[in-house]
This record gives structure tokens, sequence and C-alpha cells, in this order.
């Protein structure tokens, strides 16, 4: 399903839709040469905000949960990337050991991890679910809302104490579909001869949005040289203030600076551009949100003006953690619809391929807030057939798999960015 764009794709995007589809050669070399040089994430998602003026990634998630909004017809492709990935870390894999969030971040969250169950069993392997959760001590069976059952199990060191598993269950490769919000759990360190996937400086507890975006710069620089556009078309201002408490107010004097500074830049780009929307910022916090803890502001002075309510959420996020430093990014509204409701895509990916995707839809929400909020609605983006084959001769603005494709670059950037964000953050590089 395409959905229905307000703005008919008119003016810059429709340029830069127009150059990315003609060099397309030239892109697709280009991130096969950085592939060469850097590891991908062993899987992503991507949402992105499609404005008209502009497309622009948002949020970059390294523990995917959504696997089983992706339409079916996209399961033999993410078998193929899920193959390429294993391969890198563990070429004679027998056994994937996945440990899934505790508390689901969605009532269907599992109905993904039995997805990805499907996706690698596919590949050969034998996949079982461990779990962190302390109080559960022997197998145990989970109810899918569509009437499938998944056994998650107790965590098991070896007797030396290098190595995860289950009980009878010794996995060459473990991947976390748990973000670590609420901190490294001892049972997942110092594991020296598995691979953990993604690594442990992927989750919350050391990640930081701040970093991916510093990382996202460079990308977006580099991929605006390579095809003569703006990088500005692909990318949003952003900015970070540490030491912010909106309960007690500290902080706030660096958080208003900021927010100005960000409108500021934004504004003279929609003079350069004739855009003549009001400009608005979107503050989260600089750790993993979920949607979390996330306010739209169109001026420093709202700031004084938060009611309790929205400080308090701004204030503590997902697992009780505290927030202290903020990240003030440019906001992209978005002009996608369907069926009257605003919608955004989000696109998944395993290693460094696109492998589907859906919109994010919420129809009690405006262009210019947060969809990623209780009440979204998922519909499946038929990213296949010839996602990949952009149709060169058709008028930008007009063909299906150009659209597609342009997202699967803009989401592709921001898996290079991320790459570049892991290695850089890595505590420990020569194990990379």
């Amino acid at each position: 399903m395409v959905p229905h764009l307000v703005t008919a794709l008119t003016g810059p995007l429709l340029d830069l839709e127009e150059k990315i589809i003609a060099a397309t050669p030239a892109i697709e070399r280009w991130f096969r040469l950085e592939w060469q040089e850097h590891t991908p994430p062993f899987y992503a998602s991507v949402d992105l905000r499609n404005a008209g003026y502009k497309l622009a990634p948002v949020d970059t998630n390294l523990f995917p949960g959504g696997f089983h909004f992706l339409a079916n017809e996209m399961i033999p492709l993410s078998v193929q990337a899920a193959m390429a990935a294993i391969d890198k870390y563990c070429p004679d894999a027998r056994n994937l050991l996945l440990i899934p969030e505790i508390k689901p971040r969605h009532p269907t969250y599992f109905q993904g991890v039995a997805r990805l169950m499907q996706i690698f069993r596919q590949t050969g392997l034998s996949v079982r679910f461990g779990t962190l959760d302390p109080s559960i001590t022997q197998p145990t069976p989970l109810a899918l809302p569509d009437g499938n059952m998944l056994v998650v199990e107790p965590l098991v060191r070896s007797p030396n104490g290098r190595r995860l598993g289950l009980k009878d269950f010794d996995p060459c490769t473990i991947l976390l579909n748990n973000d670590l919000s609420a901190g490294i759990p001892d049972i997942l360190t110092n594991l020296h001869e598995q691979s953990l996937l993604p690594p442990l400086h992927a989750g919350w507890a050391v990640r930081r949005k701040s970093n991916h975006f510093n990382a996202y710069d460079e990308v977006a620089k580099k991929f605006g040289k390579l095809i003569g556009v703006d990088p500005w078309m692909v990318n949003p201002f952003h900015a970070k203030c540490g030491a912010v408490d909106l309960a007690t107010g500290e902080g706030q004097e660096c958080l208003a600076s900021s927010v100005d500074a960000v409108l500021a830049k934004i504004r003279k780009k929609y003079k350069e551009y004739g855009i003549k929307e009001k400009p608005f910022v979107i503050i989260k916090p600089d750790a993993g949100t979920y949607g979390k803890g996330i306010i739209t502001i169109r001026d420093a002075a709202e700031l004084k003006e938060l009611s309790e309510e929205q400080r308090a959420r701004m204030t503590v996020i997902k697992d009780g953690k505290a927030v202290t430093d903020l990240n003030i990014q440019e906001g992209v509204p978005t002009f996608e619809s369907i069926k009257e409701a605003f919608a955004e895509p989000v696109v998944y990916m395993i290693d460094r391929y696109v492998v589907g995707g859906f919109y994010r839809v919420h129809g009690e929400k405006g262009p210019d807030q947060n969809l990623n909020a209780p009440g979204s609605q998922f519909v499946p983006l038929a990213f296949a057939q010839q996602h990949a084959l952009p149709d060169v001769k058709a008028k930008p603005g007009t063909a299906v798999p150009n659209r597609f494709y342009v997202y699967g670059v803009v989401a592709r950037l921001a898996l290079l960015a991320a790459s570049l964000e892991m290695e850089r953050t890595d505590p420990d590089p020569e194990v990379y």
C-alpha cells in the first residue's frame, strides 16, 4: 500500500528522488565500498519522516521488535539476509539463542520474536529463547495473540563461566532483542567464546542518540556530495543538552538556548527553499525512548509553560530510567496519510540489506507529533517485488518502486551511521 501524499511530492523532494534514482549505480557502489570498511549492525529499523520537502531518519533502533508487521512476501529476502549476517560471525552455526524483552513494549511483541525464530530456522539454525527475568526458573510457555505458544527458559553460564546458553543448549551466537535500558546484567558480560549481537554497547545503558546523529552528519555530507544535493534534504538538525532536570528547572537555560539555535537554523533553510511551514523541534531523551518522554516545541518560551505531567514524563522513561541528557532534534512533519490518519515509513534491515518495512499510522496524532505512541497501527509495506530495481524512466513521484527505493537508501544511510557509531563507542575495539 502506498499512502496518499497531501503534498503530492512537490518541490524539493521530487528533485531529491530524481537525483537518487539517476545516481543508483554510484549509490550502490558507494554503499558496497563503505561496507568493505565498516560492519553493519546485525539488524536495525529506521523511522523516516517524509515532509514533502525533505526525507530524513528521526530514530534508529538496533533492537527491532516488529518483524511480524512485515509483509509475508518479504520472508524469503529476510532469510537470505539472515544467512549473510550469521555467516560473518559463525559460519558453521547450529544453535542460536535469542534473548527477548522481559516487559514487552507492544501487546503483540512476542509475535515479532516468533517471526524472528521462523526466519532463523529457515537459515538452518535451531532457535531457543532465554530470558533475563530472574523469576523464570524453568521452561515457561507464553501464549501468543495468534494462538501459538513460545517457550522462554532461564539462562545458564557454562562451568568455566565463558559461555552462555540454556540447559542442554550451547549456542554459537546469542541474539539480543532486548535494548538493556535497565542496565547490563552480569550474566551477559565477559563472554569470550561466543558472538553477542548486537554488542552490549548498542544497548541504551550505554548508547546515546547524539553519538548516532553526529555520525549521521558525516554520512549525510558524503552522500550529499556524491549525488549533488544539500545534505539537509536527508538530515535533521540536532543539538544536545546535558544535566537537565525539567522537574527542578536545572539546565533549562541550556535547553532554551539550544532550542532557539536549532529553530534559527531551520528558519534559515525554510527561507532558502521557500517553505511556509512553521518550524518546530522535538525534545527527547538522549537514551532510548520507544515513544516515551517526547515533546514538540515551536518556541523556547513554551518550555516555561510545560505542565507538571509533561515535566514528569521527561524525567523518567522506560524501566524507571532517569533522564539527564536531552536531544533537541529538528522536527520533520509527515504529510503521508492512510485513510486520513498520518503515517510514517519504518524500514527494517538485516545486515546491510533492506528486508521490508511498514507504515506506522496514528489516527489521533498530527503531522508534527510523535506517531510512536499508544494507539498506533501498522500497515505492511510490500517493498519487494523489485524494491531494489527503481524505474529510471518513470516521472518523479509517480512510481511505487522508486518511492520505496528512496526510503531504503535513506534508511541505509542511518544504518551506516549506526555502524560508525558502534565502532567509535566500542569499549574494546580489538574484539569488535
